[in-house]
């Protein structure tokens, strides 16, 4: 009997316990206590049941690896510097290789040695007139391309925390895709263009040597491009015309060096603008910058835009500097978010735009309700039919199932999907599979003849192990759906999991009390199965 107490006692506290979680993901959170309804964590609803935006979009790896070897090829330059090799020219070809112009034999063999000691990504692809070709390995390109995805999903994820969605799904699919899911966004144009943005933040001196705007109708000198500063009106609109500013290729400072973006408002003029802070390299970098080029102009370059371009009247030596043009505080707030995010290693473009609306989630939550519901009361409908009283044991257990799974699921902070409900309904049937075995083993055991006590506990003993092995192998297809599968996926994955383990408790410790109960003090001389 000691043994017995101890089980009603356990089973009252989990579904006690059960109660306590759940609730306050119901609509009854409002009548609560606050300390309990805010301190409990709560279901979150998916995109399918509370609706939002889903996006999936394609990273442009190949502009990755375009990027990465032009960095190496400024980095190839800057160590043939260091090491006194003379050489003609160092420029990037193609996607993947870098070309160097030598002087003679001796500076062709000591280039080749200082690339091939310094940068082992790099395979010798043709030697002749006076030029070295090297190419990235495979290998090398494979892992850039990789990393790439990789690390546009962690910027993503940056942004998107920073946003304030709760419960954002975020993953890779395919080679080079993300799927991104937004539960209840509702301005989702401005969250693709927050998402999207690639924000490599670049300050660059102004090339005063030729006017711009002949040098964008003839060409710029070789060492300068021309950029653009978009026009704007006051209060950040688009407006017509873009100014054109001829600008040094050579980069002095870019976004890397960040450790603070936030917004600010210019209280001259009462317009928003972004304040910039950069770590002490950044700061040294930054002095040295506007302390060599005193007088001229600094053109803060995004995205090989122009926001503005000031003068440098003195040294700046405490690290900040300010982006301005004429944002609008939603415009300069997503900003500073990017910034303080990092920046894209390569752009992003939509492949797959799909809004949810809220009233189609609460048409999916009704009619997964009532499906659950109605399958259910089925199920249990059944088993009183068939097993009579052990079947209303049956159902009592299918009960405890549900309410310990929705507590767990609350407790975990789960997402609850459509799949998910579906996943809810697969645990009820799960639950009266399980009863059906120990039952059907029972009853075998009552034809032999036995007491309805030894009965019910040789039924339990005969069947244990096949349903454990059952629920196992159920278990293992739950954990790879949550491994591989998108979020509709893993959240069925999620209730399917939590659901199993529940019924393996249910089945063989909730009805067995009840059993063991109606054998202990009733001590049933038929036993109605």
């Amino acid at each position: 009997m000691r043994s017995i107490l101890w089980r009603i006692i356990m089973l009252a506290a989990f579904v006690g316990l059960a109660f306590v979680l759940f609730l306050p993901s119901t609509p009854l959170h409002d009548s609560l206590p606050s300390f309990w309804a805010k301190s409990v964590p709560r279901i979150n609803l998916g995109l399918d049941l509370q609706g939002g935006t889903h996006l999936v979009l394609a990273v442009d790896q190949d502009k990755a690896v375009e990027n990465h070897t032009g960095r190496l090829a400024g980095t190839v330059e800057e160590a043939l510097k260091k090491k006194n090799v003379p050489y003609v020219l160092v420029t990037r070809e193609g996607a993947v290789g870098v070309t160097i112009g030598y002087l003679d034999e001796k500076s062709r063999d000591d280039i080749k040695k200082v690339v091939d000691d310094d940068f082992g990504v790099f395979d010798l692809a043709s030697a002749s007139d006076g030029r070295l070709s090297f190419k990235l390995k495979d290998k090398e390109v494979e892992r850039l391309k990789d990393w790439a995805l990789s690390q546009a999903l962690e910027t993503i994820r940056n942004r998107i925390d920073k946003f304030g969605v709760a419960e954002p799904i975020i993953q890779k699919q395919g080679d080079n895709e993300l799927v991104i899911q937004l539960p209840g966004l509702k301005d989702p144009d401005r969250a693709i263009q927050l998402i999207g943005k690639t924000a490599v933040l670049e300050f660059r001196i102004l090339d005063d040597s030729m006017d711009p705007a002949k040098a964008a109708a003839s060409g710029a000198p070789m060492d300068s491009e021309v950029l653009y500063q978009v026009g704007r009106s006051k209060g950040g609109a688009p407006a017509p015309g873009n100014v054109p500013y001829l600008v040094k290729k050579e980069v002095l400072l870019t976004g890397e060096f960040l450790t603070d973006a936030r917004v600010a408002v210019d209280t001259q003029y009462n317009e928003p603008y972004v304040s910039l802070t950069f770590d002490s390299a950044g700061a040294r970098i930054f002095d040295r910058v506007t302390t060599a080029n005193k007088g001229k102009r600094l053109a803060i370059v995004l995205d090989g835009n122009v926001h503005s371009a000031p003068t440098i009247n003195e040294p700046i030596s405490g690290g900040r500097a300010q982006i301005t043009g004429r944002f609008s505080y939603e415009e300069a707030t997503d900003l500073a978010i990017i910034l303080r995010a990092g920046a894209l290693p390569a752009p992003v473009t939509v492949v797959q735009n799909v809004t949810v609306g809220p009233s189609l989630g609460q048409d999916s939550i009704r009619n997964g309700v009532k499906a659950a519901v109605l399958g259910g009361a089925l199920v249990l409908l059944f088993m009183f039919v068939y097993y009579r009283v052990s079947g209303l044991i049956a159902d009592f257990a299918v009960f405890l199932n549900i309410i310990m799974l929705l507590g767990s699921m609350a407790w975990l902070s789960a997402t609850l999907t459509l799949p998910g409900i579906a996943g809810i309904i697969l645990t009820i049937g799960m639950g009266v599979d399980s009863n059906v075995l120990i039952f059907e083993r029972i009853k075998e055991e009552l034809r032999l003849g036995r007491t309805p006590r030894s009965a019910v506990n040789a039924g339990y003993d005969h069947a244990l192990w096949t349903i454990i092995d059952s629920h196992v192998t159920t278990l293992i297809t739950a954990a790879v759906l949550f491994q591989f599968g998108s979020g509709p996926i893993k959240g069925f994955a999620v209730t399917l999991f939590a659901g199993i383990l529940i019924n393996l408790f249910t089945s063989l410790v909730g009805t067995k009390v009840a059993f063991d109960i109606m054998n202990g003090r009733i001590r049933v001389k038929k036993l109605s199965i």
